[in-house]
């Protein structure tokens, strides 16, 4: 994992078409803008796992023997 230092207004470039722009810092929590392409998808991650889970379904359960 990389782990960089940003002041706010500063950005980070990610490839050629995302950046990440630090919005604003308050107390713990850190805003976040991030600037990506239509067809790439950003999601927070509780709301991925909870669209993974969707997808597969429900988890099956072990069968005892």
């Amino acid at each position: 994992m990389l782990v960089l230092s940003r002041k706010k207004d500063e950005k980070i470039v990610i490839g050629d078409n995302i950046t990440l722009m630090v919005i604003e810092i308050r107390g713990d929590k850190v805003r976040l803008g991030i600037d990506a392409p239509r067809d790439v998808t950003v999601h927070r991650e509780e709301i991925y796992d909870a669209i993974k889970r969707e997808e597969t379904g429900p988890a099956e359960k072990p069968t005892v023997d």
